[in-house]
């Protein structure tokens, strides 16, 4: 069962912090290059305010959401700012009155999802994740200093760890018999273990991991979505590792697995 109420709170405090982020910047501000290589933040804001429109109606099982929003984002990008803002607030208010509507056996029903097929609860929970990474791509080359914990935090943190596997055996190729521990601390302090044996599986002890690679929660989940560039991250110590120095090496620079 999905837990609804969770997702729909961690959904109202992504939308409400970059709500805030947002609200108030300057024109200058809203030209600023984004993380997002094709997107300044007016680009960012323009991408998460047409997810939230295509979405506003739609119910799983009905017709594919993704269709609407090309045309959704060619009007979006023609607006100004203040007027793109409202279009924001109006269509994070409106998903969240209609979110309230949904009931769980919906929230468990079979959905489209931006991954694949899945439940719509999956669906809202990579909405918290887009939103919460989007928001970074915006605070980071504003150079706003955001608190990186709360609810919206973990449950973007989850969508990593769930891809941990993935990560570690295709991305940075850990061999058969070996194992490594991610140490997440800050905000979200976390453990993510993970074990070849066959295949990268994630465990839930391993007392001699072959590396142990450290970083704090924003530098992970960065790197995780391939928004900084590892060079840099090592260089600065933001992230670090211990055990298999080459191993570490080449988790720390191997980590992207979404852009």
């Amino acid at each position: 069962m999905s837990n609804r109420s969770t997702i729909i709170s961690n959904l109202a405090e992504a939308f409400g912090s970059l709500g805030r982020l947002v609200d108030g910047l300057t024109d200058e501000q809203w030209k600023v290059q984004s993380l997002c290589p094709a997107w300044t933040v007016q680009g960012v804001l323009v991408h998460v305010t047409t997810i939230e429109e295509a979405l506003v109606g739609w119910r799983p099982g009905s017709e594919n959401p993704f269709a609407a929003m090309g045309a959704i984002a060619a009007e979006l990008g023609t607006l100004a700012p203040p007027q793109l803002l409202a279009r924001y607030h109006a269509a994070v208010a409106a998903r969240l009155a209609e979110l309230e509507t949904i009931s769980e056996a919906e929230f468990d029903a079979p959905s489209i999802t931006p991954v694949g097929q899945g439940t719509y609860a999956r669906f809202m929970a990579i909405r918290v994740f887009d939103t919460w990474v989007h928001e970074r791509d915006i605070s980071v080359p504003l150079g706003v200093e955001l608190q990186h914990g709360g609810g919206a935090a973990e449950m973007s943190l989850d969508e990593v760890e769930g891809s941990i596997g993935y990560i570690v055996g295709k991305k940075i190729g850990l061999t058969e018999g070996k194992s490594i521990a991610f140490e997440v601390t800050g905000a979200t302090p976390r453990r993510i273990m993970v074990k070849v044996d066959g295949r990268a599986t994630r465990v839930s002890e391993l007392p001699d991991p072959t590396v142990t690679v450290t970083a704090d929660a924003l530098t992970f989940m960065q790197l995780a979505c391939g928004r900084i560039d590892p060079e840099q991250a090592i260089g600065a110590g933001r992230i670090s590792w211990s055990g298999d120095a080459e191993w570490g090496a080449r988790a720390a620079r191997n980590l992207a697995f979404t852009m």
